[in-house]
């Protein structure tokens, strides 16, 4: 099942969108928290505005170098055990959002990452617990500015500006998050390109170890980590990060200027 957070002008609503990615059917109410009951509206996803399908009301929790040959890449060794950050809800951005690249920075990353949406409150899940506290799955860019990220030496700010992390198009309930890949494109051309077996942690052990520090809510958001192939975008290019059994999350990025002046 897909679920999709949109709006047709007015507030945002919730909807179940199609096979095709075509229509989308409205429900009732939030699904984290309430029973999924149709309206009998249904809208063409072209004439609807995808909204970023959950806006986590606690916290994002980042996962870095979880890919071997990312973190080779990087020059760096591969963790013991998870390596944890979070990002602040305000950096959250819908498809098709601009992603705003910092004056204070030199060199904005793309990252494209599955990510995972909690569905309920849970605290020091096992990890053979850990798939009944998942609500699906979406598609995450865990924007990064390289440059400050080396030089604050931890990475908060990095990750952290406004519109830093994009998530959509929509929210998929069914998918095996071990038998997946994750594709990035940089203006059409494939940058990032890794099947999701090759986590170093998989998903059930990310949720146990994120949960033995945080209790987890509704609506909090893991980020899986990057495949190898992250680089620095421009302004006006736009970046694609596909996950074949979710979709398509693209975004553009502007610089601060053009950003204030649209």
């Amino acid at each position: 099942m897909r679920i999709a957070r949109f709006t047709t002008g007015d507030d945002p609503m919730f909807g179940l969108v199609d096979g095709a990615g075509e229509k989308i059917a409205e429900i009732t109410g939030d699904p984290l928290y309430t029973k999924i009951e149709l309206t009998g509206t249904v809208h063409q996803v072209e004439d609807v505005r995808l909204l970023a399908p959950v806006i986590p009301r606690s916290k994002i929790i980042g996962i870095g170098r979880n890919y071997a040959d990312h973190a080779k890449e990087m020059g760096n060794e591969v963790p013991a055990e998870p390596l944890m950050f979070l990002i602040p809800n305000t950096a959250v951005i819908g498809p098709g959002d601009p992603v705003v690249m910092p004056e204070i920075s030199e060199r904005v990353d793309y990252e494209g990452e599955l990510a995972v949406v909690i569905g309920r409150m849970c605290k020091d899940v096992s990890p053979e617990e850990a798939k009944k506290v998942v609500f699906g799955y979406t598609i995450s860019n865990d924007v990064t500015a390289r440059d400050l990220q080396k030089s604050d030496g931890q990475w908060s700010r990095a990750k952290g500006f406004d519109t830093f992390c994009p998530l959509g198009p929509w929210i998929e309930t069914d998918l095996d998050p071990a038998a997946s890949r994750v594709t990035t494109r940089l203006d059409g051309e494939v940058v990032q390109d890794g099947p999701t077996s090759d986590m170093i942690f998989g998903v059930a052990e990310l949720i146990s170890h994120a949960s033995r520090a945080f209790t987890l809510l509704p609506g909090d958001v893991i980020l899986t980590g990057t495949p190898e192939g992250v680089g620095p975008v421009k302004a006006g290019q736009r970046v694609e990060v596909e996950v074949p059994e979710i979709g398509v999350l693209a975004n553009t990025y502007v610089a601060l200027e053009e950003s204030e002046e649209a």
